[in-house]
C-alpha cells in the first residue's frame, strides 16, 4: 500500500482511500486502538462518492485455505478469548492467520500477567509479574525475520515483544523497519514514539516519507516538550485539510497545557466536548487544568458527567481523584488513583498526582516510590522527576533534590518554577554562585511564580553584595507594578524596607525618603518606615545633604562574566505607583 508524499497532503481522496484500506486491514486483526486512530481521521475528511471507495484486497490461496479458522477464531478473540483463537489459529499458513495467531498468545500472556498483578499486589508494591508468552514469541518470531517472512504488522508484533522485554535498542530497529513495510499503521508509530528519549535520537531515524510521519512528528515534538513546532505542524495539518479531527484538536489541547497556557487549552477542551460529548480519553488533562484554576463547579460537572457516562475508566477515575483533592479531601484522591491504577498500572497520570496526594498527606516515602513508578512508565515525566525533588528537599537531603530538580529541568529548561528549585538546593548546599545563575535564568526565562528575582536579592543580601541586592530588588518591585498584580504583595514591602535602607545608607535621601513613604502602606513595614522617615529628617536637620552621585549598581558582578542577559534600571522611581 503506497503511502502519499508528505509534501501532497493536499490529496485529501488519496489518503482517505487510505485510511478506509487501513481500517480494513486493522479490524482483522484486532488492533483496536489503530483502528479508532484511522477512523477518526477519516471521519474528519468528506465522504468519498460510491465510485472511489476502495475495492477489498483480493485473497490469496492461503488466505483461502485459512478463512474459516480465521473467522472462528477471530470471534473468539472478540470475546477475549485468547487461548481458544490461538489454538484453533495454529498450523495456518496465511500473513494474517500468523498474525492473529502470534497476538492471541501475547495478549493471552497479558491478560493472565493483568489478573496476577491485581490480585497480589497493590498498587504501590512493585510488581514483578511477567508475560510468560514474551520469551517464546520473542525466539519464534526472530526466526522468522531472519528468514524476512515478517509483514508489516507482524514486525509491529515483533517490536512490541522486544520492548517488553526491555531490549529498547533492537524494538527501535525493529519498529522503524515496521513503519517503513506498513506506514499506515498507526500502532508502530505510536511505539516508537515511546522510546525516543532525545531529539538527536529522532533526527537520527531513517523514517518513510510519509504523510502519517506529519503526524508522529508533531507528536514527537509535543513528547519532548518542544511545543511551539509541535503546534506548527498540528496547525499546518489542519490547514491541510484535517481542521475537524478531534484527534488534532485533542493533541493541541495537550500541547497547550504542557506550556501552561491555560486559557487556549480550556477553549480546545471546551470544543473538544462540543464535537464529541462522549469523549473520555485527556479528559484526565483537561480535569488537571481546572484543577490548577480552581474551577469547582466544572470540575463537579465533569467529575459526574464521566461517571454517567463510564465510571470504571481510568481518565474518570484520575478526574474524580483532582475533584476531590481539590476539596482538601486527599485520602479519598489518592483512592480513587489507586483505583485508576488497579485499571491500568501502566497510568501515568495516576502515579504522578497519588505522589502529589501523599506528598499532602505527608506520607514521603509512599509518595516516592509513586514518583519512582510514574518514572518507571515515562522518563520523560518531568512532574514525577520535580515530585521526586520536593520530597527528598521535605526529607531535608538536597543532595538527592538536587539530582531529580536537574532531571525535570534538562526536560523542561524554559520551566522558571524548576530553576528556582535548583537555585534553593544550590542554595542549601552553599553553592552560592551557581544558585546566583539559576535564578538569574529562571527570570530570564519568565518567572511564573515571581520568585526568582526576590531569592536572589535575599542572596546578595546575606553574601553583603549589597548593590547587588538592590538592583535586584528594584528590577523585582518594577515588575510586580508593571504586571498589574494586587500591591498587597507580601514580598514588595521586603523589598522597599531594603532599599530604603540602602539609599539612606548612600546618603540618598530623597530616595530613600520616598521607599519610608511607601513602607507605610504596609502593616509589616510600616514601624520601620516611620522610623526611616524621622532618621531622614533627624539628618537632614543636621544640614547634611543627598548625595549627587546616584552610581546605583546597573550590572550583576558575579554574573556579567558569563554572558547572562541584564536590564540596565535607572534609579526606582515609585512617582507613578498609587497603592
Amino acid at each position: 500500500m503506497a503511502a502519499t508524499h508528505s509534501s501532497e497532503v493536499g490529496d485529501l481522496v488519496q489518503i482517505k482511500k487510505q485510511l478506509i484500506s487501513i481500517i480494513a486491514q486493522c479490524k482483522e486483526r484486532g488492533l483496536v486502538h489503530s483502528v479508532k486512530w484511522a477512523s477518526e481521521l477519516a471521519f474528519s475528511l468528506e465522504t468519498l462518492p460510491l465510485h472511489e471507495i476502495p475495492p477489498q484486497p483480493e485473497l490469496t490461496e492461503e488466505d483461502a485455505q485459512d478463512l474459516d479458522a480465521l473467522c472462528l477464531a477471530k470471534s473468539y478473540f472478540d470475546l477475549k478469548e485468547y487461548d481458544r483463537a490461538a489454538y484453533f489459529l495454529c498450523g495456518c499458513r496465511s500473513q494474517k492467520a500468523y498474525f492473529l495467531y502470534m497476538y492471541s498468545r501475547y495478549l493471552s500472556g497479558e491478560k493472565k500477567k493483568d489478573d496476577e498483578t491485581v490480585d497480589s499486589l497493590g498498587p504501590l508494591e512493585k510488581g514483578q509479574v511477567r508475560n510468560e508468552a514474551l520469551r517464546e514469541l520473542r525466539v519464534e518470531l526472530s526466526k522468522k525475520h531472519g528468514a524476512g517472512e515478517l509483514d508489516g504488522f507482524a514486525l509491529y508484533l515483533y517490536g512490541v515483544v522486544l520492548r517488553k522485554l526491555d531490549l529498547l535498542k533492537e524494538a527501535v530497529e525493529i519498529f522503524v523497519a515496521a513503519t517503513h513495510a506498513l506506514p499506515l499503521h498507526w500502532g508502530s508509530w505510536l511505539e516508537l514514539c515511546n522510546l525516543i528519549t532525545n531529539i538527536e535520537m529522532l533526527k537520527s531515524l531513517s523514517l518513510p516519507d510519509c504523510w502519517v510521519r506529519d503526524f508522529f512528528m508533531a507528536h514527537m515534538y509535543t513528547e519532548l516538550q518542544m511545543i511551539k513546532e509541535a503546534l506548527q505542524k498540528y496547525q499546518s495539518l489542519m490547514e491541510a485539510g484535517f481542521a475537524k479531527s478531534t484527534y488534532i484538536i485533542s493533541q493541541m489541547a495537550v500541547a497547550y497545557h504542557n506550556i501552561r497556557d491555560i486559557d487556549q487549552a480550556l477553549n480546545l477542551f471546551n470544543e473538544l466536548r462540543e464535537r464529541d460529548p462522549f469523549r473520555i480519553e485527556n479528559m484526565d488533562t483537561f480535569s488537571n487544568l481546572l484543577y490548577v484554576r480552581c474551577m469547582k463547579p466544572e470540575l463537579s460537572y465533569l467529575a459526574h458527567n464521566l461517571v454517567e457516562i463510564d465510571k470504571y475508566r481510568v481518565e474518570t477515575c484520575c478526574v474524580i481523584g483532582n475533584y476531590y483533592s481539590l476539596r482538601s479531601q486527599h485520602e479519598k484522591a489518592a483512592l480513587y488513583f489507586q483505583r485508576a491504577l488497579k485499571l491500568n498500572p501502566r497510568c501515568l497520570g495516576a502515579w504522578t498526582l497519588m505522589g502529589h496526594e501523599y506528598m499532602e498527606m505527608k506520607n514521603t516515602s509512599a509518595a516516592i516510590q509513586a514518583y519512582r513508578h510514574a518514572i518507571e512508565v515515562n522518563k520523560r515525566d518531568y512532574r514525577a522527576w520535580y515530585g521526586l525533588g520536593q520530597t527528598y528537599e521535605i526529607l531535608k537531603m538536597p543532595f538527592y533534590s538536587l539530582y531529580y530538580y536537574r532531571k525535570a529541568h534538562q526536560l523542561r529548561p524554559n520551566d522558571s518554577r524548576m530553576l528556582v528549585a535548583l537555585g534553593e538546593c544550590y542554595e542549601k548546599l552553599s553553592q552560592q554562585v551557581e544558585a546566583k545563575k539559576c535564578y538569574w535564568r529562571a527570570y530570564s526565562v519568565g518567572d511564573v511564580e515571581r520568585m526568582a528575582l526576590l531569592k536572589l536579592a535575599k542572596l546578595h543580601e546575606q553574601l553583603n553584595e549589597s548593590d547587588d541586592a538592590a538592583q535586584c530588588y528594584i528590577i523585582y518591585i518594577q515588575d510586580i507594578f508593571s504586571c498589574g498584580e494586587q500591591l498587597v504583595h507580601a514580598e514588595v514591602s521586603t523589598a522597599l524596607r531594603y532599599l530604603g535602607q540602602y539609599y539612606f545608607k548612600n546618603k540618598l535621601y530623597d530616595e530613600a525618603s520616598l521607599c519610608a513613604q511607601r513602607c507605610c502602606d504596609y502593616n509589616d513595614a510600616r514601624e520601620e518606615g516611620k522610623a526611616l522617615l524621622r532618621q531622614i529628617s533627624a539628618v537632614r536637620e543636621q544640614g547634611e545633604h543627598s548625595s549627587t552621585d546616584i552610581t546605583l549598581p546597573c550590572v550583576f558582578n558575579p554574573l556579567s562574566n558569563n554572558t547572562t542577559p541584564v536590564r540596565r534600571v535607572s534609579p526606582l522611581d515609585l512617582s507613578s505607583v498609587t497603592p
